[in-house]
């Protein structure tokens, strides 16, 4: 199956924007522990973008053969985006091979994509903070107590901020002005003068 110019340069613009934005990242993930494989967004983009621009579902052999790629690396990045909602198993009538479509709802891949890549993050930073604000309470360094403690809070509302913008955004819901009211801005450091 060959692809018309228009497709081949979609496909291709999608899976260098995937490869470059680090939304799909998470599907290259570690090959036992030590390799990471940079080509697995680029090739998820370009699974998504081929299958967005078919009329029809598609088979696994059909997308290997459109993308010059194994079968079996196609088989690994489609279980990927499929756990990312970002393409669909279909059954098609005559046939026991599995096919996929994109998925076309781009409020609801937005929403995935927001809450399991990006507000993971946020959360993670925001519990970093909290642990380090129970050592600082447990006897940190006393004469930085104040400064460390102003930072952490600074950086725990910024944050906090940050977290209930992707809450709303995932209930399709404002985001309330009040949050965002209460970020302070991060304190900078003062400068040292080297001698």
């Amino acid at each position: 199956m060959a692809m018309d110019r228009a497709t081949g340069i979609f496909v291709d613009g999608i899976g260098t924007a995937a490869a470059t934005s680090g939304v799909l990242s998470p599907l290259g993930g570690r090959i036992f522990g030590l390799l990471y494989l940079h080509e697995r967004p680029l090739l998820g983009g370009r699974i998504f973008g081929l299958l967005y621009l078919h009329e029809r579902p598609l088979a696994l052999d059909e997308i290997a053969t459109a993308l010059e790629q194994s079968k079996s690396n196609i088989s690994v990045n489609i279980r990927g985006l499929v756990e990312w909602h970002l393409v669909r198993r279909v059954p098609v009538a005559g046939s026991r091979k599995d096919h996929y479509e994109a998925a076309t709802n781009f409020w609801r891949v937005f929403q995935e994509i927001m809450e399991r890549r990006f507000r993971w993050c946020v959360r993670q930073v925001l519990a970093t903070i909290a642990d380090a604000e129970r050592a600082l309470a447990d006897g940190g360094r006393r004469e930085a107590s104040p400064f460390l403690a102003g930072r952490l809070g600074a950086l725990r509302l910024f944050f906090s901020a940050i977290d209930a913008g992707f809450g709303a955004f995932a209930q399709g819901k404002p985001l309330d002005p009040e949050v965002l009211k209460k970020v302070t801005p991060l304190a900078a450091a003062p400068s040292r003068q080297r001698r």
